[in-house]
């Protein structure tokens, strides 16, 4: 007899945009990386995957999200974005840390799991 594991359901980046940036960032309270990509990109379609897989294995304790430069100028423009990928690193609201280019996961991974090391636990019974 075989048991099938009950597929969950796939983790992936939440997609910002010019219209919801405002209301989900701020009712986060997570540390966040968020990737200002293009679809034209090259080396954004190289890094799309792996900041996925980084909101598949930080869902608990960071926030991953996308926003794509070409639908959303305002933001783009807000955050100063010249090159993509531009890849910012939100703690408190504030921008904390921002990288150009390709990023090894590795480090996207542990500067996330830093930060969440250091951010406050909610619904922890004292």
């Amino acid at each position: 007899m075989m048991f099938f594991k009950k597929k969950k359901a796939k983790v992936k980046a939440v997609e910002l945009t010019d219209a919801n940036f405002d209301d989900i960032v701020m009712a986060e309270n997570r540390p966040m990386l968020i990737d200002f990509w293009a679809p034209w990109c090259g080396p954004c379609k190289v890094m799309g995957p792996i900041v996925d897989e980084l909101a598949r294995e930080l869902e608990a304790t960071a926030f991953v999200a996308k926003i794509n430069v070409d639908q959303n100028p305002k933001l783009s423009q807000h955050f100063q974005i010249r090159s993509i990928p531009t890849f910012l690193l939100v703690h408190n609201q504030q921008v904390v840390q921002r990288f150009q280019g390709m990023v090894p996961k590795p480090q996207l991974k542990q500067l996330l799991e830093e930060l969440a090391a250091h951010a406050p636990v909610e619904d922890e019974e004292e």
